[in-house]
């Protein structure tokens, strides 16, 4: 790879809703897993990260059918691991070709439903009384998604607040309400998310913002449904305190 390729340019990071768009294709190579690796100047495809799973689907011209299984960020570069559906080895394939990114558009949307619970189970938290708690570490994965929470609670709460977040989460997803994001000036962005950004974000950058209704802005690259309705139900599983961190696990049947 050359060290001094442009950052690759993210689609759906201001369309989330975006599942199919066109690229052009910088190369194509074995990475040292050996696995099949495409690296393009833009996608529509998220790679893991920010507490995400991938996206998967395809990439495509007349010539040849890419099966991306994974995706990746690193340096901001996006690395899509698949493999070619014939035989076709990655040497074959032109440099420059332009190329059809097509997302799996049921994978992309449950993934984006599972992460907006997660943020609205942040703004429930808050709701039910638990306002000191400071988010943190998040999963928002189909095999047991949660959210991490700085700070402890008492004891005799953990019986009865899963039904109170879940009463909570459903009369907001009955109400409904926009899911906004924006890319925003250092200040704005802070103001935004009640007066302060996490320290891991630089003060000379533009953060992207993300507000459920009229709900607090929380900083994240992730995507997310269009309307806080179509999370459709959030139920919590379990909530457990440790050692000053609350884990409260959801899912949403």
């Amino acid at each position: 790879m050359d060290g001094n390729q442009s950052p690759t340019k993210l689609e759906y990071y201001e369309d989330m809703f975006k599942l199919q768009s066109y690229a052009t294709l910088l190369s194509s190579f074995l990475n040292e897993d050996g696995r099949q690796t495409l690296v393009l100047d833009s996608t529509v495809f998220h790679p893991q990260g920010g507490g995400q799973p991938s996206d998967k689907g395809s990439i495509s011209n007349p010539l040849f059918n890419f099966i991306v299984e994974d995706v990746r960020s690193k340096d901001k570069i996006v690395y899509h691991y698949g493999h070619f559906q014939d035989s076709r080895k990655h040497e074959d394939i032109e440099k420059g070709a332009q190329v059809l990114l097509t997302v799996d558009e049921g994978r992309r949307k449950l993934n984006s439903r599972l992460h907006s619970a997660g943020h609205l189970l942040d703004i429930c938290v808050r709701n039910v009384g638990w306002d000191h708690l400071e988010p943190g570490k998040a999963y928002h994965f189909p095999d047991g998604p949660f959210v991490e929470y700085k700070g402890a609670v008492p004891q005799n709460e953990l019986q009865s607040k899963p039904k109170e977040l879940e009463l909570e989460a459903s009369k907001l997803i009955s109400k409904g309400g926009k899911v906004s994001v924006s890319i925003l000036p250092y200040d704005k962005a802070s103001e935004l998310c009640g007066g302060s950004l996490p320290d891991y974000i630089p003060k000379d950058s533009t953060p992207r913002i993300v507000q459920l209704g009229d709900g607090l802005g929380c900083p994240c690259g992730g995507t997310h449904v269009n309307d806080i309705s179509e999370i459709l139900s959030l139920k919590v599983s379990q909530i457990r305190t440790r050692k000053g961190v609350t884990k409260v696990s959801y899912n949403i049947e």
